[in-house]
């Protein structure tokens, strides 16, 4: 199929981008290189794409630029749109609100209305799992309501999947939502816990764990989300035969629109991850505990039953193993010195670290 992907430079994206065109499909990305960190990781990105399956054509462009979307669609005629490019980061919402508007609510606009304009068998879009807000039953089901949400992006999220089903009860665009959970992997975003958990570490820095490392993350490793993505490609959703207006399913719908969690059923607490990292960057923290943090939510676990009815595909990769990979990419992109993964004594440790040069 001819896919567009949009935020092919980021984490996700890139990943995603590497499975698709290694399974033969026609791929055009899209991509900004904002700084909300260092673009130079999200070129590296595209480098290590180009290294693995050749070029594939990338377009810079701003969601929120219209005309610069419409005429890509015009040109490229895209059969699937997997929409990942988003304004990320739950504290960054807090202190730059406009971004998220901008980016979460006015470029997805862009997207629906050019899916609108130039019909497409699948829009595939990122949502997450923060729209759970102030849930505190779980596992987190879809059948759930998400009317609490606890910081602007996850209400951007939310009105996501809103509007998602409002284009697709209106025009008929096959849309599926994935609510992912906190996902981790090599060339991951330098804002999320491994790479900054991993930098304080072995450059010896206090370590800000809050809510003392009791709350809970069901960490999915990024294989799994692109594996998700990949076979939900050919299966858009239709309208739900048994969907009741008295009693409203809030993840399935009267539309070809659906909602799935993607997550790896095996929420962890922090101070247990933690430890895990530890044991494989072969040093021990400087833990700095700190009470909860405005925005953030207790406790993640994804019911993910209806995924694998569906698509017969449950997370395989364990978190230890996962936190192995990365920890090797981390030490090869960050050009860490090499240091025993042992904790218990068995091997000897430099009493300093090597100075890392930090691309961040």
């Amino acid at each position: 199929m001819k896919i567009l992907v949009t935020g092919a430079a980021g984490f996700i994206g890139a990943h995603c981008v590497l499975r698709l065109l290694r399974d033969g499909h026609e791929v055009i990305g899209l991509d900004n290189f904002n700084d909300y960190y260092d673009p130079a990781l999200k070129h590296a990105r595209v480098h290590w794409v180009h290294q693995q399956v050749g070029p594939f054509p990338l377009l810079r462009a701003d969601l929120v630029d219209s005309d610069a979307l419409v005429a890509l669609f015009t040109r490229e005629q895209p059969e699937v749109v997997i929409h990942l490019a988003a304004q990320a980061g739950v504290r960054y919402s807090l202190d730059n609100p406009k971004a998220f508007l901008d980016s979460n609510l006015n470029g997805f606009l862009n997207i629906l209305e050019n899916c609108r304009h130039h019909p497409v068998k699948h829009l595939i879009y990122a949502s997450s799992s923060s729209v759970y807000g102030a849930n505190q039953h779980t596992p987190y089901s879809t059948h759930d309501s998400v009317n609490h949400p606890l910081s602007l992006y996850a209400a951007t999220k939310k009105a996501n999947e809103l509007m998602a089903h409002s284009y697709s009860h209106l025009f008929g665009i096959p849309c599926t939502g994935l609510r992912f959970f906190t996902v981790y992997g090599p060339w991951g975003r330098p804002d999320m816990s491994p790479i900054r958990f991993a930098q304080a570490i072995v450059q010896g820095r206090p370590l800000k764990l809050f809510n003392h490392g009791r709350h809970q993350r069901d960490f999915t490793y990024i294989d799994d989300i692109v594996e998700t993505i990949a076979r939900l490609l050919d299966r858009a959703p239709r309208v739900a035969a048994d969907w009741d207006r008295e009693h409203p399913d809030p993840s399935s719908s009267m539309g070809p629109w659906k909602i799935y969690n993607v997550g790896g059923e095996r929420p962890v607490e922090l101070k247990d991850y933690l430890a895990l990292l530890e044991k494989h960057l072969g040093r021990q923290a400087n833990v700095d505990l700190l009470p909860l943090q405005p925005g953030d939510v207790l406790n993640t676990f994804a019911d993910v039953r209806e995924l694998e009815h569906d698509i017969d595909f449950h997370p395989q990769i364990a978190l230890d193993e996962g936190l192995r990979r990365f920890v090797a990419w981390f030490r090869e992109y960050y050009v860490l010195p090499v240091i025993p993964t042992s904790l218990a004594g068995n091997a000897s440790r430099p009493d300093e670290p090597s100075p890392i040069r930090s691309r961040l």
